[in-house]
């Protein structure tokens, strides 16, 4: 019997890793320097735009452009740069332009999923060429490009060729991201049916508008259910989709320099995987709470009947007894709530938060 072989797994990664592989399909930054996963994977971008099949050897097969972007146009291609070409990567660099430059290469993530900073140098750096009657390029390494300067002297060498010059004018201002209104974040309650995540999330929302002044955005499970994830079930897939949805949807409000908080289940690992790399890659902070609340108090608190309903097989996959919960390796809190005030609970979040002061 022939059975066809299954499809490479869906990758979602963060913007820096497209980026990456912008440049690597360039020729102007060495495939070694990506971190891609092991094993075979499609790379998706933000849009579900399939950009390559990254093959179990780590060898990259290119399926299609990604989507558009901001300044889509002064993207780098494979006509590459007329040189003498200037790097910058700070508007302060750009009153330090040599003359006889003939391109000015901005280096900046612009997928509208990165910080301010890069979008404000890539307007500033267009204001520049026009007035200097440079061409502008940009290049994507954005500020959130790990290892950064080495990817810089990559692109560096690649654009200039044997013969060619290519000014570094990059580092000429503060390395600092844009702060704009406040780097968004994104509290993800993560527990057992009954452990009280939703009574944190609740209480958190309130002390965060009562008392800090903050917009705040509450992805309350039956909200999500009824306006985002109608028509979705929960079958272990269903469940996981609307996890992704509730993730989408945060990392969205956090991109924006808004807080989100989210309680849902999220038992397996390499969901909140996906939502932490949604998250982190429109340049916000995953702040991860696992609710840590036993199973015989979780069911012991349980007035809805559903824990003994699984017990007696009346509901298939239930998280804890018939579906595992993979317990959190990379959380930013663990709490447990047997016998504890709630206000504590919430104290020791905020306190994870690390959320600047409000002014009047």
């Amino acid at each position: 019997m022939f059975v066809e072989p299954a499809s490479p797994a869906p990758l979602f990664p963060g913007v820096p890793l497209l980026d990456d592989l912008e440049l690597v399909r360039l020729g102007l930054l060495a495939p070694d320097a990506m971190d891609l996963p092991r094993g075979t994977a499609t790379v998706v971008d933000a849009e579900g735009v399939p950009v390559a099949e990254v093959a179990e050897d780590g060898a990259l097969t290119w399926l299609s452009a990604r989507s558009s972007r901001p300044f889509e146009r002064w993207h780098l291609d494979d006509a590459g740069v007329e040189l003498p070409a200037a790097l910058v990567d700070d508007p302060a660099a750009l009153a330090e332009i040599p003359d006889g430059t003939r391109t000015l290469v901005a280096l900046a993530s612009v997928d509208g999923d990165d910080n301010q900073r890069d979008l404000d140098l890539v307007r500033a750096a267009r204001a520049a060429a026009q007035d200097g009657g440079y061409a502008l390029r940009i290049a994507p390494l954005g500020l959130a490009a790990p290892d950064r300067e080495r990817r810089i002297e990559q692109l560096r060498t690649a654009l200039a060729g044997d013969h060619g010059t290519v000014h570094d004018l990059t580092g000429r201002g503060e390395p600092t991201a844009y702060q704009g209104q406040g780097q968004g974040v994104v509290v993800l309650l993560s527990g057992l049916s009954g452990s009280g995540k939703s009574t944190l999330a609740r209480a958190l929302r309130d002390r965060l508008v009562e008392d800090e002044g903050r917009a705040v955005s509450l992805l309350d499970g039956d909200v999500v259910r009824r306006h985002l994830s109608a028509g979705l079930g929960f079958s272990p897939e269903d469940r996981e989709t609307n996890i992704r949805r509730i993730g989408w949807v945060a990392a969205e409000i956090a991109r924006h320099g808004g807080i989100a908080i989210a309680s849902p289940i999220a038992p397996f690992q390499r969901t909140r995987d996906d939502v932490r790399a949604m998250v982190e890659g429109r340049g916000g902070r995953l702040v991860l709470v696992h609710v840590a609340t036993p199973l015989e108090e979780c069911e012991r608190r349980d007035r809805k009947g559903l824990y003994a309903g699984a017990r007696a097989g009346e509901i298939p996959d239930f998280t804890g007894i018939s579906s595992p919960y993979e317990v959190p390796t990379d959380a930013t809190l663990t709490l447990d709530t047997t016998g504890q005030d709630v206000d504590p609970l919430v104290e020791q979040i905020l306190a994870a938060l690390e959320l600047p002061a409000t002014t009047d």
